[in-house]
């Protein structure tokens, strides 16, 4: 699905991929570098918008090799202590190979490429050669999204039109509740990330286009369009299906499962969980018991107003 890599769109991403990170997110990115054996790890989410060490932080940690499990990533909470601070992140984990490969449209896979066209940094790489990896790899997921986008979008209009309808048509492939209207929020606060983006990922992925101001008008012939069309179909029916089957094994193998949840439980309550044995190990099955402690304070607070 991708073209030669341009230049200017490269050196856009790199240098994005390079923005100031607090350095305590670039410490706890090291230290679960080091736990994994990874090659990079990105840095996204609103966390990154914003600067905030509050709420759970978002990595990928992109692992060597191409051992990956048949439903990937493999999801994780972690907790760190800085400075005095107590940091959340909720980690995916994934070979570097495989998340290069789906970037760029190889995989059946719909959430890699619309995941990574939006905003992330790079807070920690083995080397040069993994840097480059990674923002070839950004590269690829952006002209991925762009042709995408062409061919979802109207014959002409702004770049924002384009991306609206792509975001929108990948919102409703996946297993997700998302409020409507998710993919304005994603455009409205990566406005400047979103900015010249898609000219300059189109030239990129081969596809020639007039330009009038903010109007687009990619010149995509019916039997390329029929292609990605026909690409996309493919992934769409399998969007679901997969993104259930990735929740269902999280919800079983999610590491930290239990602490991640009262921390969630205690910040949206003020109820405090007990993480004991039991619960740490089966959150699932301890489930309707905190469930029953949260329905006893609700109660107890309703009484106590």
């Amino acid at each position: 699905m991708t073209g030669d890599n341009s230049n200017q769109l490269a050196e856009r991403l790199t240098n994005r991929l390079n923005a100031d990170i607090n350095p305590a997110v670039e410490r706890f990115a090291h230290a679960l570098a080091q736990q994994a054996g990874a090659r990079a790890v990105l840095f996204y989410g609103s966390n990154l918008r914003t600067g905030s060490l509050d709420g759970v932080l978002d990595f990928y940690v992109l692992r060597s090799g191409s051992d990956e499990p048949a439903i990937w990533p493999v999801v994780s909470y972690h907790e760190r202590e800085d400075a005095g601070i107590i940091l959340r992140a909720k980690v995916a984990a994934m070979t570097l190979e495989t998340f290069a490969k789906a970037a760029a449209g190889e995989l059946r896979d719909t959430t890699i490429w619309a995941r990574f066209v939006q905003p992330s940094a790079l807070v920690w790489q083995a080397d040069e050669s993994a840097a480059q990896e990674v923002a070839a790899a950004l590269s690829a997921a952006a002209q991925t999204a762009a042709q995408l986008a062409a061919a979802l979008g109207p014959e002409t209009g702004t770049a924002e039109k384009y991306w609206r309808a792509l975001f929108q048509a990948t919102y409703k492939a996946e297993f997700r509740v998302e409020k409507p209207g998710r993919e304005n929020d994603i455009l409205s606060v990566n406005a400047e990330h979103f900015r010249g983006l898609l000219p300059l990922a189109l030239s990129a992925a081969g596809i020639a286009f007039d330009q009038d101001g903010e109007r687009i008008t990619p010149h995509l012939p019916e039997g390329k369009r029929s292609e990605i069309l026909n690409w996309w179909r493919q992934r769409q029916r399998l969007g679901k299906p997969l993104n259930f089957l990735r929740l269902l094994k999280a919800s079983t193998t999610f590491e930290g499962a239990s602490r991640y949840a009262a921390w969630k439980i205690e910040r949206h309550t003020g109820m405090p969980v007990e993480i004991t044995p039991f619960r740490e190990k089966y959150p699932i099955l301890a489930a309707p018991g905190v469930l029953v402690s949260l329905w006893r304070h609700k109660r107890a607070q309703s009484r106590a107003k």
